[in-house]
């Protein structure tokens, strides 16, 4: 994996998406060009294949469906430019150590309360995540494994108590958070070197650049 600081991958990915995605509409010449940097940037993360060609598919499946009524030429671009904005995304999301998005999250120059939700929003998502993988363990171990009208039946009746689970962790992460210093605003400074800030600059720049020349030709 790349020797980057959190915060300067995540704002070189955002770099790279801002800049395709603002790219004019047929310049395929130069979304070719942020294609190759971000099959780059993929595979130097060293991204777990499996999965982020899962991720991916599923994502564009989705995108299909939405670009379509556009027509094939509007689409196809559509989707090409969805698809490398999304592979560099994953790429970051699935390479990020567990817990540390608030890390890379206080660098940006976002309001402090939208970074506060946003940090506190992954958090519970975490949560609620690994109380469905558990109650879905437990209620295999039960042999609830059947027709699919019964795992539709036991799947409805345990959203409340996978509600009521999720909220009491959530509860006690909050309280341990607080034990531990928290006072609403993250705790670990997270500013970017000089040397960093040269290359975000950089990056902005030849973005900048590519994006700009798009429009012109």
């Amino acid at each position: 994996m790349l020797n980057l600081s959190l915060p300067l991958r995540l704002q070189l990915c955002l770099v790279l998406v801002i800049g395709t995605a603002f790219l004019e509409k047929g310049a395929w010449i130069y979304l070719v060009i942020y294609g190759i940097i971000a099959l780059v940037w993929s595979f130097f993360q060293r991204v777990p294949l499996r999965r982020l060609t899962g991720l991916l598919g599923t994502e564009l499946i989705f995108l299909l469906f939405m670009a379509l009524p556009l027509g094939w030429e509007k689409a196809s671009f559509l989707l090409a430019r969805s698809l490398i904005c999304l592979l560099t995304m994953n790429s970051f999301l699935l390479t990020l150590p567990p817990h540390s998005f608030g890390i890379a999250l206080k660098s940006l120059p976002l309001p402090q309360g939208l970074k506060e939700n946003l940090l506190l929003t992954g958090q519970y998502l975490e949560i609620l995540l690994d109380e469905v993988k558990r109650m879905q363990r437990g209620a295999q171990l039960r042999g609830v494994n059947g027709k699919a009208v019964w795992l539709r039946y036991a799947s409805a009746a345990m959203i409340g108590s996978l509600y009521i689970r999720s909220l009491e962790r959530s509860e006690r992460v909050y309280a341990a958070m607080v034990a531990r210093g928290y006072r609403g605003q993250l705790p670990q400074d997270s500013t970017l070197t000089r040397k960093e800030l040269i290359l975000i600059i950089t990056a902005i720049a030849a973005a900048t650049m590519i994006t700009a020349t798009s429009y012109f030709t």
